[in-house]
């Protein structure tokens, strides 16, 4: 068989996460249209009985503010060279410009095979799918496959992955079938809260809140019993988060918990709590306490 490591690399929003979601057949990435939805490499592995894709989901490519945003960004290069092949997304509704080309070269160059999903064809003119494979070409990228999909239409979805499966190298599977991420229920519950909080609150909020799981227990009546505190950058953010009344952080948790029970495929007692860790994004010492350490190999 076949088997090996996609890193799936591409601007915020550009629809990596939904691509791999929709490829592995499970969620393994949450999904909001906000950027930074993706903080952590997460590996989602896709195993068919003639191969086995594992996909690397990465942070999406923007300048790094502060310190999060930059372990983010090393962390997405550190995938870069670490894997057998590199699909490097691109949102077709958007358009390509230059700063993609030159992106798409620079990692070119590391001389690992790759290809490009122009995806969100399904949001988009019919007639400016051949126009932007052509403007590939005018790039100096016609030597690089250029794959137009739709994930949430689920268009050419096959050819990608039979494409992809014939990239890889030779070799035993890398996780066990019954595997689909790396990824514990404990850190995908903290998740599915973080993407809940992207979807509901706007503008600099949602990128200023890290989720930190105090209590994660099956209890013996088959219930899960879980604590969190969603930790915010100000005081200011604390009162929005909360809302008049409790009103907004009560329907943002329920919101969650829905998601968490459909998950864990059990009843679950979500508990909330909101603090403020001022600047917690520029502060070694709370990015290692709430998980955002410095990118490592497989």
């Amino acid at each position: 068989m076949r088997s090996g490591y996609v890193a799936v690399i591409g601007k915020a929003n550009a629809g990596k996460s939904t691509l791999i979601n929709v490829m592995v057949g499970e969620k393994v990435s949450i999904v909001s249209p906000k950027p930074q939805t993706t903080r952590d490499r997460i590996l989602g592995v896709l195993t068919r009985e003639e191969h086995q894709i594992v996909f690397v989901d990465t942070p999406g490519l923007y300048k790094a503010r502060n310190a999060l945003t930059d372990i983010m960004m090393r962390t997405t290069e550190t995938s870069a060279k670490a894997v057998d092949f590199i699909l490097y997304v691109i949102d077709g509704h958007d358009g390509v410009d230059g700063e993609e080309y030159e992106a798409v070269k620079r990692y070119r160059a590391l001389g690992i095979p790759m290809a490009i999903a122009l995806t969100k064809i399904d949001i988009m003119p019919k007639e400016n799918i051949p126009l932007a494979l052509a403007a590939f070409s005018d790039a100096g990228l016609d030597d690089i496959d250029v794959f137009p999909v739709s994930a949430r239409k689920g268009k050419n979805v096959k050819a990608l992955e039979a494409f992809l499966a014939q990239a890889l190298p030779e070799g035993d599977k890398v996780f066990e079938e019954e595997i689909v991420s790396d990824r514990s229920e404990k850190f995908m519950i903290s998740e599915i809260m973080r993407e809940k909080i992207l979807l509901k609150y706007d503008k600099e909020i949602p990128h200023g809140i890290a989720i930190v799981i105090n209590i994660f227990r099956l209890q013996e009546n088959g219930v899960w019993e879980i604590n969190l505190d969603i930790v915010c950058e100000k005081q200011a953010h604390k009162a929005i988060l909360i809302g008049k009344q409790g009103r907004a952080i009560k329907e943002v948790s329920s919101f969650a918990r829905q998601d968490m029970e459909k998950f864990l495929g059990a009843k679950v007692f979500l508990t909330t709590y909101v603090k403020v860790k001022e600047d917690w994004r520029d502060r070694p010492n709370l990015l290692k306490e709430y998980g955002y350490e410095e990118p490592s190999d497989f």
